[in-house]
């Protein structure tokens, strides 16, 4: 994935907080996890990060949104976040989104859509229900191009393994 300068990009913009989860999905990737990368920012600073993790972690709740929840609520001793906005690659599935409303994220900002199992537009709208004690405000499709090439090419990459490994048998 070629990464624009982020001297290109105004710091502090959704595009370079999203650029910061784009660095981070690619680690995933790296690790052979499905490339999604988050930050937690608040007040111009990130302080929370995470990737997807949940292979090499035997763990089906270390999805990257979970991980910079962890993070950031470690980082600053609280749990609530409140005024922070969170930036993802992928649109969240319910779990995150779960979480999100628990841990008071004021703000979602996602890159790609998850057509099958995305919780915030494309199936289930979780944060627009109005039974909800916390509502989270969201914004999907900064940096859509490069946060939806970076699962394509992944998942094209595994599906080229799967095949070399069946055709070598």
């Amino acid at each position: 994935m070629q990464m624009e300068s982020n001297l290109q990009i105004e710091k502090k913009s959704d595009k370079y907080w999203m650029w910061q989860a784009l660095m981070l999905a690619q680690q995933a990737a790296d690790n052979n996890e499905v490339p999604v990368g988050a930050v937690v920012v608040r007040n111009n600073e990130i302080i929370g990060r995470g990737r997807n993790q949940a292979i090499g972690a035997c763990d089906p709740t270390a999805h990257a949104e979970i991980q910079a929840l962890r993070d950031a609520a470690n980082n600053i001793n609280n749990y609530r976040l409140n005024g922070s906005t969170l930036y993802v690659t992928l649109e969240p599935c319910g779990m995150c989104a779960g979480a999100m409303i628990h841990s008071r994220i004021q703000r979602v900002v996602y890159g790609a859509s998850e057509p099958k199992a995305g919780a915030v537009i494309s199936q289930m709208q979780q944060f627009d229900q109005p039974y909800l004690n916390h509502q989270v405000a969201h914004a999907g499709g900064v940096c859509a191009a490069e946060c939806s090439q970076i699962i394509s090419h992944f998942f094209a990459r595994r599906r080229q393994e799967k095949l070399e490994k069946r055709t070598q048998s």
